[in-house]
């Protein structure tokens, strides 16, 4: 049975944490995140067009508000403003069904991020790519759609739970105190929802292959990093920034910019953490396996062979 990520490979959290703080100078993932940065930008608004298609397919349910909502509490106003002004535009100007040829356009475009996010993920596992390039882009397709089926089941899961909760509550005696934990148990499954799509990410995208392990440490960083970077962002500029002093009109743009770059550097640290603890790994089931040898042969090391003699 595989030992589980969460043994870190036998490193105390303080000797993970130097490793992984090492490897982020030496794979220069603050570098590496500013190019995620711009493929996110050039990816973000055709993956929200595809979203928007597999919105489509709920009729009758209104999915966009509570989506725009979310992200006005994630970030910052400005940025949340361009993010929602865009999204109107994307709206009226979506037509068709899921597979119009604007849906599967927006695809293609929306792969480059997670093309993007492949090789800044094989840098950090420190492996070379084999796979033709028709095999990567395929792949960086499927993991897109299939972030945006977590994603999407996520906030399904979110909006229907929260009014089932509520019409719940509301129709029978329970009262509040079951559309709390109602509200409270659909949040838990839609965070192990967005965090089990992560970690697909993590496991299919680079061209090493590893068994499933389900949630890793790595993965947990990111969307607590990713949370927790936006919060801070978001605080910043209500209390302490002021970016239209200095960008002006071009302002909520560069929050935006930076956001997805806060989001490119806690992606590729928790890819940093989950290689470190499966390098960890490796090597304590080297040592253990020389332990064995060795104690099969009495403790002692194995004799030299002898020289042929005259």
């Amino acid at each position: 049975m595989p030992a589980s990520p969460w043994r870190l490979g036998g490193l105390t959290v303080r000797e993970l944490a130097g490793r992984v703080y090492d490897e982020i100078w030496e794979d220069e993932i603050l570098d590496r995140a500013a190019g995620l940065s711009y493929y996110f930008l050039f990816s973000l608004f055709p993956a929200l067009l595809f979203l928007v298609a597999l919105l489509g397919m709920f009729r009758g349910s209104d999915l966009l508000g509570p989506l725009m909502g979310y992200a006005h509490r994630v970030l910052p106003p400005d940025a949340a403003s361009v993010l929602s002004k865009t999204m109107e535009g994307v709206v009226r100007g979506a037509r068709g069904s899921l597979l119009s040829l604007g849906a599967l356009g927006a695809l293609w475009a929306a792969s480059a991020g997670m093309g993007s996010i492949t090789n800044a993920l094989n840098v950090a596992y420190g492996v070379k790519d084999p796979r033709p390039w028709w095999e990567r882009r395929l792949m960086a397709i499927v993991l897109t759609v299939v972030f945006a089926l977590f994603t999407l089941s996520a906030l399904l899961f979110l909006v229907f739970g929260e009014r089932s909760g509520a019409e719940i509550a509301h129709r029978s005696a329970l009262g509040w105190a079951f559309e709390t934990a109602w509200g409270l148990l659909s949040l838990g499954i839609a965070i192990f929802g967005v965090l089990t799509g992560i970690t697909l990410v993590y496991d299919l995208a680079p061209a090493r292959r590893r068994r499933w392990r389900g949630v890793t440490p790595g993965s947990v960083f990111a969307l607590v990093g990713w949370l927790g970077a936006s919060l801070l962002l978001r605080l910043y500029v209500e209390y302490l920034g002021n970016y239209e002093a200095t960008y002006g009109s071009i302002g909520g743009v560069m929050l935006l910019m930076l956001w997805l770059y806060l989001s490119g550097i806690t992606l590729l640290v928790g890819a940093e953490i989950d290689a470190e603890i499966e390098f960890a790994k490796s090597s304590e089931g080297a040592s253990r396996s020389e332990g064995a040898d060795r104690s099969k042969s009495g403790g002692a090391p194995p004799l030299p062979p002898t020289p042929p003699s005259g």
